[in-house]
């Protein structure tokens, strides 16, 4: 009731099991030009490590050890007779160090030091000589203390100076002076790797064929060449997600005997200037050491947008500067190269023009959704990886999917076997092909939700409501079954089963879609006299028909054959709509009135077979769903004979009681069995 589809238009779900797995590595490759070797990376960290090490030396060397005390300290030790046996008590320009004995140190003696500068030694030295106390003059090397002060200062700029001379070195290999951060990150698959061949692509033949072409080409060139003809530089595959791009992009990697370089369109931006187009060079670059190879570009929308689409915040755009260099890199292709790149989109009309122009991506090859053969062929695929029931009809399955991607069919069939393994079945039976499908499409069933009596009752007319007017319209599609159980955020739903896929609508099949999607607010207003917000995915579906009919269709007598709809411009700062106020006031009216007429329209048909809608209203109260077959009886005035909801858990209830009485009637041998536990046969 709250938002259930009518109608088979589920918005495609993201691409799940078509997304490509990540390799685990790239596997040899050919040594860059101009990079270091290992016995220069080795070289480089020990002469680091040993300057850290000379001058930690130094340092600890040079610094002040022992125990900081005053110069009258000192005299009371010495005078105290506390003084180390053969210690010397030496004066530098910065400190007097000593040894006094410490009968807890491990030596028996201490050493203390009386911090100081270049005066005050002169003095502290005076007073030795006073008091007649032998002592040592230390001078200091004046290199020593320069050393100190500027060898980390000279140190750090050596650090740097290597880091940056390497950087130099290796630019001309694509990695630039970033280093690692400008090597790309791709990965290298081979068909060990992927485990998927053309044999698991089904549904889109046609680009099948076209890539086929592609990879005949790459192992047999001279084929092609014998009669001028070049291989294309690009490929650009375009799709909703879900429809199998990648999945396509991982079947070439399994059939071509050539590398195959995958790498995500968001992986060439980072937060360092220059990384992306610094990425591209490198991927380049050991693609063509690699020839013949194919590049695979997932995503490329993410820096292949249309530029100068007014979002640049001025100065140095990233993604612009990667866009260029793959421009660049592709335009620097030779003919006998051997070097392919393949991209991946659901957005290709925000691509810019100078990248899907011929002589860089020469083909364009649509990814569509499938069509019935095709939701038939993926249903098959996937069902030969499951233990599958005799009376599964795939048939039914994919006529019962209009709409629904390559991904979403996968996904049906795992959400059916773990509904099946969830019930201890030993295959898939039917009945759990058509709860996944219901699962996918609006979510799970919630069937602990208790609603409240009179809710339950408006939601059984409101179903009611789109049951009959589904089932006795003419251009409506055929009633499929009808439920109020909960499923996700509706508290029903009525669904159809499409006889064929629309490439096109008609017009009346919208207005005839338009008067189902009336029906729930008018049975439901009937029965109970009252209005709910059950109604509220109704309306915006409705609303959405009429307005498309009206803006992109032409299917208004008033506004005539003109399209009204803007352009989509997404990448730009433009108005909304390039039309007058008068134009708007007559668009707006001419969407009320189709709606108007849709309801009006409804209403009669509705009050004119009151009877049937009680008829299933009260059927759905007794049983919640009802099949397409169930309806047409009760629609002839026949009753149906079969359990009720509340008949069914009374047998349930009393299998149960029986089974908590088997034990019982067991002899006393054995373990005693906890309350409620079946036994098993054994």
């Amino acid at each position: 009731m709250n938002g259930p589809t009518h109608f088979a238009a589920p918005t495609p779900g993201d691409e799940g099991p078509n997304k490509p797995s990540r390799g685990n590595g790239e596997g040899p490759q050919p040594p860059k030009a101009g990079a270091t070797g290992p016995g220069r990376n080795g070289m480089f960290g020990f002469l680091v490590i040993m300057l850290l090490v000379l001058m930690l030396v130094m340092f600890f060397s040079y610094s002040q050890g022992g125990e900081k005390i005053s110069f009258a300290q000192l005299i009371n030790y010495i005078e105290g007779g506390e003084l180390a046996p053969d210690s010397t008590i030496m004066v530098r320009n910065n400190a007097i160090i000593a040894e006094i004995k410490d009968p807890e140190a491990r030596n028996g003696k201490m050493t203390v030091t009386v911090p100081s500068n270049a005066s005050t030694s002169r003095a502290y030295a005076e007073e030795l000589l006073k008091r007649n106390i032998e002592h040592t003059p230390v001078q200091d090397s004046p290199w020593v203390n320069l050393l100190m002060f500027f060898g980390p200062i000279l140190l750090i700029m050596l650090v740097i100076w290597i880091i940056v001379s390497r950087g130099l070195r290796s630019a001309s290999g694509g990695a630039g002076m970033l280093g690692t951060f400008g090597k790309s990150k791709h990965q290298r698959m081979t068909k060990e790797m992927t485990g998927v061949t053309f044999n698991d692509v089904a549904g889109i033949d046609e680009a099948k064929e076209e890539v086929e072409e592609i990879i005949e080409f790459l192992k047999n060139p001279k084929k092609f060449t014998r009669l001028g003809g070049r291989i294309p530089r690009g490929v650009l595959l375009v799709g909703s997600p879900g429809c199998g791009k990648t999945l396509l992009a991982k079947a070439i990697a399994g059939e071509a005997d050539v590398p195959f370089f995958s790498i995500s369109g968001s992986d060439f931006v980072e937060m360092f200037v220059g990384v992306g187009a610094s990425r591209v060079r490198d991927l380049f670059k050991q693609a063509k050491d690699s020839a013949p190879c194919i590049i695979f570009l997932d995503e490329i929308d993410a820096v292949g947008r249309r530029r100068g689409g007014g979002f640049s915040s001025g100065g140095n755009d990233e993604r612009e500067q990667t866009l260029n260099a793959i421009l660049v890199e592709m335009d620097g292709f030779n003919s006998g190269d051997g070097v392919i790149v393949i991209a991946a989109t659901n957005r290709g009309d925000v691509l810019d023009p100078a990248l899907t122009r011929p002589g860089r991506f020469d083909r364009q090859i649509t990814v569509p959704l499938p069509d019935l053969k095709g939701r038939l062929e993926i249903l098959r695929v996937h069902g030969k990886k499951m233990k599958m029931g005799p009376k599964v009809n795939f048939e039914r399955v994919a006529r019962g999917t209009p709409m629904f991607s390559g991904a979403d069919l996968a996904a049906l069939i795992n959400e059916a076997a773990i509904s099946a393994t969830m019930q201890n079945k030993d295959f898939i039976e039917q009945s759990d092909l058509e709860e996944a499908r219901d699962k996918v499409r609006f979510g799970r069933s919630s069937r602990s939700r208790m609603p409240d009596r009179d809710e339950n009752r408006a939601t059984a007319y409101h179903e009611a409501g789109h049951a009959v007017l589904q089932a006795m319209l003419d251009d409506a599609d055929p009633l499929h079954k009808v439920t109020i159980i909960p499923r996700g955020q509706s508290l029903g739903a009525t669904f159809s089963l499409p006889e064929k896929d629309r490439l096109g609508y008609s017009k009346r099949w919208l207005l005839a879609t338009i008067r189902v999607m009336c029906g729930g607010r008018i049975a439901e207003e009937i029965a109970t006299g009252d209005e709910t917000s059950g109604a509220s995915q109704d309306i915006t579906q409705a609303t959405s028909l009429a307005r498309t009919m009206v803006l992109d269709w032409g299917m208004s007598d008033r506004l005539g054959f003109v399209r009204y709809a803007p352009v989509d411009q997404r990448d730009m700062f433009l108005g909304d709509r390039d039309f007058s106020e008068e134009t708007a006031r007559v668009i707006d009216e001419e969407i009320r009135k189709l709606i108007d007429d849709a309801y009006s329209d409804a209403q009669k048909v509705l009050k004119e077979n009151w009877e049937k809608v009680v008829a299933v209203a009260e059927a759905l109260l007794k049983y919640e769903t009802l099949t397409d077959l169930e309806v047409g009886q009760l629609l002839r005035g026949e009753g149906l004979h079969k359990p009720s909801v509340a008949e069914l858990l009374e047998i349930e209830q009393s299998s149960e009681s029986d089974a908590d009485k088997q034990p019982d009637a067991e002899t006393d041998e054995g373990p005693e069995m906890p309350p409620g536990t079946v036994p098993t046969p054994a």
